[in-house]
């Protein structure tokens, strides 16, 4: 898995609307970079975000491009244990697919 990839769900949008999508994506990429908070931080918050949404195939994913941002297995591990506190026994069970590793 490419840690770069966009996520599939990007491609039926930019087929079906590539004005909207290169905005989206621009926003996106704007958001995302390193900025108060850096990029790794930021990736992180996603990663808790779908783990908080039973996203679990987007936690693997989104873990890997944390890793690729440079954040560390520890710095992973306590955002499952964040997911944890606040969505309980199913948002953990999703976040351990942070564990997953694409190498």
């Amino acid at each position: 898995m490419d840690p770069n990839a966009l996520p599939e769900w990007i491609a039926g949008l930019q087929q079906r609307a590539p004005e909207f999508s290169d905005t989206y994506l621009a926003q996106r990429q704007r958001i995302l970079a390193d900025g108060a908070i850096p990029a790794k931080y930021k990736i992180l918050m996603t990663m808790l975000v779908d783990a908080l949404m039973a996203h679990p195939e987007g936690v693997a994913a989104i873990a890997d491009r944390a890793r690729a941002a440079g954040a560390s297995e520890a710095e992973i591990t306590e955002t499952v244990e964040v997911a944890y506190l606040f969505g309980g026994t199913p948002a953990l069970v999703t976040a351990t697919n942070a564990f997953r590793t694409s190498a």
